[in-house]
């Protein structure tokens, strides 16, 4: 038997591309002399598609493709399984259509249905419960959705119901170094089963999340017989040779999986191009300071779109140093985007005669450099009104969990490129992205961060080192460790009081701040949830 595993990337709702892209996989699979083509997890609708599942509309749309897809692929000879929703008498599920010969022969309903982290499909679906075990090329298969394989029960059904194969549809979205679970959660339910496996992933962006695509194949003792191109499209081909003991899975294709940086690097150019194509959006316009994290955000943007589709604006005030503007130029150039200047000065000094007569008598604070960076939203905004394209926002992580950064000022915008990356993680990706040439300016790297709202200032006036930052950040937030084992783990307790405190202040910031990628196990957004009105101190 030859298993095609395609590994698409969909777009939610989009019907007739959705359906082009698994046309087009299961003819390019049948030119292979493939038995079968295995699409990813809920394929023709895209993933994930959130409440639009609660409306009959979008289940009589999806009848309507699936019905596009079985006239278009009847004529081949090989057996098709794409994942759908279906709505049957009243309920729904998250299932696998057969498709043979014209006709649907069989239909799977996902059992293990996953609502923690970013999954909320209790939310959607009910449970199936019982087994698909088809004949393929004289293999019999077991159907698997995603979660299932991450848990034994329904591997276990397949295999009592005769299965001697795996074939799962997946759409498990990307965080740092996932597919190192995914393997090590599939290779323990194989050597469990005794069967081997092949999974076909989704790929591409959707929203905050993207999808790394490495769709795999482990034989019968859990080795990788197989795997696909990390971020991309792609088609893999798996031999499977029946024996009297076990399936065997023949060796094949096996793309490399990318170590951290490039892997974080290209999630973050996957995410921002997606968002940007899909909802077809012409160009992008970003602030462009001197400083590391606009430069950051300013490199993937061009990798995404190339110069011609990317605007910078150098927005300069009293408070700016002269290498900041050089670097900005000098970056820019580099790059070969379109650049301009807009000095704010004359706008801040009008909005502070407007409010003298409020403020007399009153010192100047954090007021005033909110005012600068508000004023350089408004300007961005006025950018991308006139012409049309999407404001790209440049904090990082680390200062969206303390809420250094300006409501309606430099949160302004539609994508928040870098806001699940961590301030020390910006600096290994700008030192990566330099590897076969200096994109980003050395200065920009080495020089001090600063907002540069005041005088003299420098981000660590305001707040402890990024490391310490960052290491009490990913301990809270990402691994849901308490004040006292933060403490322990060797912290020091006023900055662990400071930061947890200013976490926690700032969640009405984060709540109104645009979307971004999530390249780590918890981002802030769909799976950080957190009152805003809460006395818990813990």
């Amino acid at each position: 038997m030859r298993i095609a595993l395609a590994q698409l990337n969909q777009t939610v709702g989009d019907f007739d591309g959705n359906v082009e892209r698994i046309v087009a996989a299961a003819h390019a699979a049948a030119a292979a002399q493939a038995d079968a083509l295995l699409t990813p997890e809920l394929a023709l609708t895209g993933y994930p598609a959130e409440d639009l599942l609660l409306r009959r509309t979008f289940y009589e749309h999806c009848d309507r493709a699936l019905e596009q897809v079985r006239e278009r692929t009847s004529g081949l000879p090989l057996t098709l399984i794409v994942g759908a929703p279906v709505l049957d008498a009243g309920h729904r599920r998250n299932s696998a259509i057969v498709l043979r010969e014209g006709h649907v022969i069989g239909r799977y309903d996902k059992q293990e249905l996953p609502n923690y982290d970013v999954f909320d499909e209790r939310r959607y679906f009910e449970p199936g419960s019982a087994p698909l075990v088809l004949d393929i090329a004289g293999v019999r298969c077991g159907i698997l959705i995603c979660e299932d394989f991450w848990f034994t029960r329904a591997a276990t059904q397949a295999r009592d119901a005769g299965a001697r194969m795996l074939l799962a549809l997946n759409a498990s979205p990307y965080h740092v170094n996932k597919q190192a679970l995914r393997i090590d959660v599939a290779r323990r339910n194989v050597t469990a089963s005794g069967m081997p496996i092949a999974a076909a992933n989704l790929v591409g962006g959707q929203d905050e999340l993207v999808f790394d695509g490495l769709s795999f194949a482990l034989d019968v003792h859990g080795e990788i017989a197989a795997q696909a191109l990390p971020f991309e499209e792609d088609l893999l081909l798996v031999d499977v040779v029946p024996g009297e003991q076990a399936v065997h899975v023949e060796p094949a294709r096996i793309e490399l999986g990318l170590p951290l940086e490039p892997q974080i690097y290209r999630a973050l150019v996957v995410g921002l191009r997606d968002y940007v194509e899909k909802n077809r959006i012409p160009s992008v316009v970003l602030g462009l300071s001197g400083g590391i994290d606009s430069a950051l955000v300013l490199a993937i943007a061009v990798d995404a779109f190339g110069p011609e589709r990317v605007r910078v604006v150098m927005m300069p005030s009293p408070y700016t140093a002269d290498i900041s503007i050089a670097d900005a130029r000098e970056m820019a150039g580099r790059l070969g985007v379109r650049y301009g200047e807009l000095p704010i000065g004359p706008a801040f000094d009008a909005l502070r005669e407007t409010l003298a007569p409020e403020f007399e008598g009153l010192p100047e604070d954090l007021t005033e450099e909110n005012l600068q960076a508000r004023i350089r939203g408004n300007l961005l905004m006025a950018l991308s009104n006139k012409f049309g394209s999407i404001v790209l926002t440049t904090g990082n992580k680390s200062e969206t969990a303390v809420g250094y950064s300006t409501l309606y000022g430099d949160m302004a915008g539609g994508f928040a490129v870098i806001k699940d990356v961590a301030k020390t993680m910006v600096y290994r990706l700008a030192r990566w992205r330099n590897r076969d040439g200096e994109v980003i300016p050395e200065r920009i790297i080495t020089r001090a961060p600063s907002a540069e709202l005041r005088a003299g200032q420098t981000d660590q006036d305001s707040l402890p080192p990024y490391d310490v930052l960052d290491g009490i950040m990913e301990m809270y937030v990402e691994e849901n460790r308490s004040m006292a084992e933060i403490i322990a783990a060797g912290y020091p307790r006023d900055a662990v009081e400071r930061v947890l405190g200013l976490i926690r202040f700032n969640e009405y910031k984060r709540r109104q701040g645009p979307v971004g990628t999530r390249i780590t196990r918890r981002a802030f957004g769909r799976d950080w949830r957190q009152p805003i009105t809460s006395r818990f101190r813990g």
